[in-house]
């Protein structure tokens, strides 16, 4: 028997149009789509006028439910995968299934359209060139700071997803760390109060007060001479090691070095030999 495919469908953001003609084709002729909330995928699909079995699949029941679904595909039916907003796999559960696809040799499609952290980086203004996605920071004390840490250095843009009611602390928690660099915040990108929010991050905080929608931030990454002049306060040791986690080789490791503290490269290949 030939196995089904899963399709990975991107959905509207916000405003319903924002669907093409290849993924109504697919949701209206697959035999069931795997949705993050039924009820909000139902909506959708009404608006469409497409009737098709829905079965959940989310965060809170993904181990399961894959099992679930791989075994469907194996008998040859077709899936569409859908998160409750733009393109699945990115911040939410569907990643898990995907990967179980590929190990169990079932094709997967991509259905591409919105995605939020595009549209807000298209928009923003700060260059598009080289962008870190970082999607929800983390709630542990310890790994946030982690993560703080990681945006000081990062010389690329950076994306980030916040919630409304955490918008306002993330912010603060940011101030000390990007200073002066340019941010904007995407609000309620494609729906009708879509606004863009653009400054340095004492004057977005002014204009955060109970503000409310689904935000994107677009931060502008340290210049390079900051992130210089950081890892060069580091021991020899720290510097070697801070570009190790980024998976260099040795060789890649001090040619950097030599580059960061303007130094020839056989100077610093010998602290290492």
């Amino acid at each position: 028997m030939e196995k089904g495919i899963l399709y990975i469908v991107a959905t509207p953001i916000g405003n319903l149009e924002d669907i093409t003609l290849r993924a109504i084709n697919v949701l209206k002729n697959v035999e069931l789509i795997a949705a993050e909330d039924t009820r909000h995928t139902l909506k959708l699909l009404n608006h469409l006028e497409i009737t098709k079995p829905l079965i959940s699949y989310h965060r809170h029941n993904e181990d399961f439910k894959s099992d679930l679904l791989i075994r469907k595909l194996e008998n040859g039916t077709n899936i569409a995968l859908v998160s409750d907003a733009g393109t699945p796999g990115i911040c939410d559960p569907g990643e898990e299934i995907i990967k179980k696809c590929i190990e169990n040799n079932i094709k997967v499609i991509p259905i591409p359209g919105a995605c939020a952290m595009i549209n807000a980086l298209i928009a923003s203004g700060i260059t598009t060139k080289e962008f870190t996605f970082l999607g929800f920071l983390p709630l542990n004390k310890k790994l946030r700071k982690e993560k703080m840490e990681e945006i000081k250095k990062e010389t690329k843009t950076i994306i980030l997803y916040e919630a409304p009611h955490k918008l306002e602390a993330t912010l603060n928690d940011l101030k000390d760390i990007i200073q002066n660099r340019k941010i904007v915040l995407a609000r309620e990108l494609t729906k009708i109060h879509e606004e863009f929010i653009r400054g340095d991050i004492d004057e977005i905080l002014k204009n955060v007060k109970d503000i409310k929608g689904e935000f994107v931030l677009i931060i502008e990454g340290a210049k390079r001479e900051e992130k210089e002049n950081e890892l060069n306060c580091l021991s020899l040791e720290d510097h070697y090691k801070y570009y190790e986690k980024q998976g260099l080789d040795k060789k890649e490791i001090i040619k950097q070095i030599a580059k960061d503290r303007k130094v020839n490269k056989n100077e610093i290949y010998k602290k290492f030999v």
